[in-house]
């Protein structure tokens, strides 16, 4: 069976980001795919890349009534001339939008995939402006697909009762176990980073273990939590790769080094001995994918996704999320036993490998549109 599929997203990046490779096979396997977003150089890049086509629609990442009026005006028009067989969303704008589009557009699979909730975190006002969106977006779906079992329980606990299914063991990437795999590793090409990464080979035989962080430097990210933890641990070095996008002072201190973002993070990884992703919520953290198959020991919170993928004491440690004490206490575990972390490390790649290799979580998906047009009789 075969079907013509519209997959939005808010920006290109996320797309190109979380269907990279997969729109492709879906192509090649005989369905019309169209990539869907805000007109922008990684719509048009990923469409030259997947071989498919795609189609720019303006949307706004934040609320804003006018713009977002508009944006559903031009995905219903859309929905219409298309008229796609399934329409299928991620991002929590295009979510909304597209969901509410094709209801009334009459596009018969909406499908939504939530990749984490925001509103678990937040209080008041924001909250519940953030909760009514999520059930708007259900209320239009025909189908949802949580990211994760923390996912699916809080959904089912706030917002729908409409029943949902993970797909496999959740996530919706996978990891490529070939291009995410220790040593051998060439130096990123860019010449700060290089040197940055040769400052870390100095520094790194005199102050271990290498604690890395990988993410957008915030503070729902736990990065004041992790910093203050490090900073007490009084050993070790601290690399934090990932753009700053909120002002969060951090200490000078030649201990902490920060990159940026990095267009590949493998070498970061290849150095550090403990990834630590200190996080206040997320949905299925692919950088804790990453870091296991590159044979890295995780300390995460015990927030939705994380503790899905770490086996306490086997594969990392999970601690209270918001907790710098606790954190320390993780770090100074791993600073004092590096064989048992380095056993925990050598653990995680097959862990990973077993669960969310990345065929097996896209013939998940794969498998789940199969599912779907037997409740079409028209798709052929």
């Amino acid at each position: 069976m075969f079907m013509k599929i519209i997959r939005t997203a808010t920006i290109g990046m996320s797309l190109d980001i979380f269907c990279r490779g997969l729109l492709r096979e879906l192509s090649e396997e005989g369905h019309d795919i169209v990539a869907l977003s805000s007109p922008d150089s990684d719509l048009h890049s990923l469409g030259e890349r997947e071989g498919v086509r795609t189609i720019g629609v303006e949307m706004a990442r934040q609320i804003s009534p006018w713009s977002d009026l508009r944006s559903l005006w031009k995905l219903w028009r859309v929905f219409r001339r298309e008229r796609p067989d399934m329409v299928h969303s991620m991002t929590p704008k295009a979510g909304l939008l597209s969901m509410i589009a094709a209801r009334l557009a009459g596009v018969p699979l909406r499908v939504h995939t939530f990749t984490g909730l925001v509103w678990p975190t937040e209080r008041g006002l924001k909250r519940l402006i953030l909760q009514t969106t999520d059930r708007l977006t259900c209320l239009c779906a025909t189908h949802i697909i949580p990211e994760g079992q923390g996912v699916m329980h809080d959904l089912q606990r706030e917002i729908t009762h409409k029943p949902m299914r993970v797909l496999g063991y959740g996530n919706v990437r996978g990891v490529d176990m070939e291009y995410y795999q220790p040593r051998n590793i060439e130096q990123p090409g860019n010449a700060d980073s290089i040197d940055n990464l040769e400052h870390l080979e100095n520094l790194a035989p005199l102050n271990h273990p290498v604690f890395l962080f990988v993410g957008r430097i915030l503070p729902d990210k736990g990065v004041r939590e992790l910093v203050e933890a490090f900073l007490r641990l009084r050993r070790g070095t601290l690399l934090l790769v990932g753009p700053t996008e909120q002002a969060l002072p951090l200490p000078e201190n030649e201990r902490i080094i920060q990159v940026g973002m990095q267009a590949d993070v493998r070498p970061w990884m290849e150095m550090a001995d403990v990834l630590v992703l200190p996080s206040y919520r997320e949905g299925f953290p692919n950088v804790v994918l990453e870091a296991g198959a590159m044979e890295l020991p995780c300390i995460v919170t015990d927030i939705n996704g994380s503790r899905e993928i770490v086996v306490e004491g086997e594969t990392g440690l999970i601690v209270p999320a918001r907790s710098a004490d606790h954190l320390l206490q993780a770090m100074q575990w791993m600073a004092d036993h590096p064989e048992e972390r380095r056993a925990m490390g050598r653990k995680a790649r097959p862990h990973i490998a077993k669960h969310w290799e990345q065929s097996y979580v896209r013939q998940c998906l794969k498998d789940y549109y199969v599912d779907l047009c037997t409740l079409q009789p028209h798709v052929t």
